[in-house]
């Protein structure tokens, strides 16, 4: 009897599962939780870095052993496989990262804003000068209302109106501070040489509304200074185009960072101004506290309050060169001339030479005199200092 032999055919599907993939999107966007980012004046957005990763899948091999078959063959069923499909992964929408608003101090900030000033209006009528008017006058400033010193000229005003001088006074306690008092013989020696003389009452002081604050962390005081400006420009007796502005202290720092944020000063004079950059008002000022006037807390806590959320210069150096007006010295608005006695003991005279050289390397018009031995206020040097204040604004604001 024949033989049957039958053929037993095995199948091998050696293919494996494809592993699931990692999401293919990786980056910073999908981390979570995120910390909160912290505010600075210079914004550098992180690349985002996204991986997409292709897997390739796996193609199952089949083997097929067969051998030969006397005349009857057992078919065999063909081998099937599955293919498991490998999930597709769509990217994670992200959000674009929110640009950190400057801070109110940043340069860039301060040009951004409108001072419109307003019209001026003549509060109270003084006793007259020898050859000029004198007013305690008011205008609004970020919806406050400011009180001023004003002198006028007497006699034919020109044609284009009486050249203006902005006069920004130097720390005085605001609870001691008087519209009246103080600076009384440099406004004189302004105003009797046929100058208009503004001389606004920062915010918080005297009867101006609003609470004092910080010069130095703090826009509050510049404002008022440019809409002061603004408000001089539509005096009906002021040449718009004839402005110039004067800064003792800390009005000279004022001064500087209006000559950056502004063009409407035509020229600045300052007189032992705080006129250095930031670092140097954190590491070279008033660290001889006996020579420091008291100061209320306000006044203090902005060193600690800007380094808190900032970091010190050295670690964000972006951020405190972007509140300096010393970074912008090549958009100065007019001509700078300085004024520093040799021993001033509450600002350094080494802050003036400072600025002076800074002003040189930025291609800018800028005087500077020193007083041997001279004090604060220039006290034995005060009608030398005088006369060429008021030549510098003769030959940049008068047009002599």
């Amino acid at each position: 009897m024949p033989v049957l032999a039958v053929l037993v055919v095995v199948c091998s599907d050696n293919a494996q599962q494809p592993p699931t993939p990692a999401s293919p999107l990786v980056g910073s966007a999908n981390a979570a939780p995120r910390p909160a980012m912290q505010a600075a004046p210079t914004v550098a957005l992180a690349r985002k870095s996204f991986i997409f990763t292709d897997v390739p899948t796996a193609h199952p091999s089949v083997s097929l052993t067969e051998k030969p078959l006397t005349p009857t063959r057992v078919p065999i069923a063909t081998a099937s496989r599955m293919l498991t499909a490998t999930p597709s992964h769509s990217p994670t929408a992200t959000s674009t990262p929110t640009a950190t608003p400057l801070h109110p101090l940043a340069i860039e900030a301060m040009r951004g804003r409108a001072y419109p000033g307003s019209d001026v209006t003549i509060e109270q009528t003084l006793s007259p000068g020898p050859n000029y008017e004198r007013y305690i006058a008011s205008y609004q400033s970020d919806g406050l209302k400011i009180y001023a010193l004003l002198t006028v000229p007497a006699g034919q005003k020109p044609a284009s109106g009486w050249p203006v001088i902005i006069f920004n006074h130097g720390y005085i306690p605001p609870a001691q501070y008087r519209t009246t008092e103080r600076y009384v013989a440099y406004v004189d020696a302004f105003a009797r040489n046929g100058y208009i003389v503004f001389r606004p009452d920062y915010r918080g002081h005297g009867n101006s509304e609003g609470q004092p604050s910080s010069a130095y962390g703090s826009p509050d005081y510049t404002v008022d200074v440019l809409n002061a400006v603004a408000s001089m420009k539509r005096y009906q007796d002021a040449d718009p185009d004839r402005i110039g502005m004067w800064g003792h202290s800390m009005g000279g720092h004022l001064t500087l960072r209006a000559m950056v944020t502004t063009k409407d000063v035509k020229a600045g004079v300052i007189w032992a101004g705080v006129v250095t950059s930031y670092p140097g008002l954190l590491n070279r000022w008033r660290t001889r506290r006996s020579a420091a006037p008291a100061l209320p807390s306000y006044a203090r806590r902005w060193r600690d309050d800007l380094i808190a959320q900032y970091g010190a210069p050295e670690d964000n150096p972006e951020f405190w060169a972007s509140i300096s007006p010393n970074t912008y010295l090549s958009d100065l608005s007019g001509p700078v001339q300085l004024h520093h006695g040799t021993a001033d003991e509450s600002v350094p005279l080494e802050f003036s030479q400072k600025l002076h050289e800074q002003i040189q390397e930025a291609g800018r018009t800028v005087e500077f005199y020193t007083y041997e031995g001279d004090n604060h206020n220039l006290s034995n040097s005060f009608q030398l200092a005088i006369q060429r204040s008021l030549a510098f604004f003769d030959r940049y604001v008068k047009g002599r």
